[in-house]
């Protein structure tokens, strides 16, 4: 799993208990996993369509880094499906699982479009395969 993103849990980040309010935490992943989703599928129009189960273990202070993963597993016709761990970044103790999200790319009016894409693709890939074909 690569893990993209950092972030640092401030006091506005907080519960009332002053434990990472998890809807905070959700907002953060929802975010990055759109990212992902975009960049893999070459579109700036990603829907959230589907996330399943979402498994609290472990919860964060003020001060704490965390590190939020994700990884596709499953590429369909106008969707990618994704998996998520948040950890903590210092004591890598698991914050956060969730087994599947799925975003659907969409056209100007929202409806779904075919993407082409069957395999997780890295940007370096892409620019080298760019830059191999202008000669």
């Amino acid at each position: 799993m690569n893990y993209h993103t950092r972030k640092w849990i401030k006091p506005e980040d907080l519960n009332p208990n002053h434990t990472l309010f998890g809807g905070r935490l959700l907002q953060w992943i929802d975010e990055e996993s759109a990212l992902y989703a975009i960049v893999q599928l070459e579109t700036p129009r990603c829907v959230t369509k589907f996330i399943s189960e979402i498994n609290f273990i472990s919860s964060a202070k003020q001060g704490d880094i965390i590190e939020i993963g994700i990884e596709a597993t499953a590429f369909g016709k106008t969707s990618i499906t994704l998996t998520c761990e948040v950890r903590n970044m210092m004591t890598r103790h698991t914050i956060i699982t969730i087994d599947k999200i799925v975003f659907v790319g969409v056209d100007l009016e929202g409806k779904p479009t075919e993407h082409g894409k069957t395999q997780i693709e890295f940007i370096t890939d892409r620019l080298k395969n760019k830059n191999d074909n202008q000669y």
